[in-house]
């Protein structure tokens, strides 16, 4: 499992590491009006799942907004935010901040992404950091686990990974 810091803390990460090359694993999260989500929803597409602890805070607030001004630019994706905030609050926070291009959905229920993918953080039931790019044939060509949860992912390299399987 990938080393995590918050706020320069160690943090116990729980769940399957993903790594470039897998088959990226299924998963089911809510979306913001409570209906069941899967990889299989977005299947045929490229997808940038940018994964942050919650909405409400700053990094977080900056990173979903910088996926959401490159989701328009890149045709045949589509880019999911992933936290453990409830859809309802998810929902509020996107339509205060005009975020439309970016698909948020809670893990809040039964941490089936968060174990799926490595990022449960077991101390704060929080989803650490991370950014996977996947491509049309469920296929992982992107990851990244962000050593320090308080900072930002390589947003060029994630974006950069999807446009070259677009």
């Amino acid at each position: 499992m990938p080393n995590v810091t918050f706020k320069g803390n160690p943090v116990t990460v729980l769940g399957n590491e993903v790594k470039v090359g897998d088959q990226a694993p299924d998963f089911t999260v809510l979306a913001n009006d409570t209906s069941a989500v899967t990889l299989a929803d977005s299947k045929g597409k490229v997808r940038i799942i940018s994964v942050v602890p919650s909405v409400d805070t700053g990094t977080c607030d900056a990173q979903t907004r910088r996926f959401n001004e490159e989701a328009a630019k890149l045709g045949n994706a589509v880019v999911l935010t992933i936290s453990v905030d409830l859809p309802f609050a998810q929902g509020r926070w996107c339509a205060a901040n005009g975020i439309e291009n970016v698909q948020t959905l809670s893990d809040h229920r039964e941490l089936s992404f968060a174990t799926a993918y490595g990022v449960h953080v077991k101390e704060l039931r929080l989803l650490a950091r991370s950014v996977f790019v996947i491509d049309a044939n469920d296929k992982v060509v992107y990851v990244q686990y962000v050593p320090e949860m308080t900072e930002h992912p390589d947003y060029e390299a994630a974006i950069e990974a999807a446009k070259s399987v677009l």
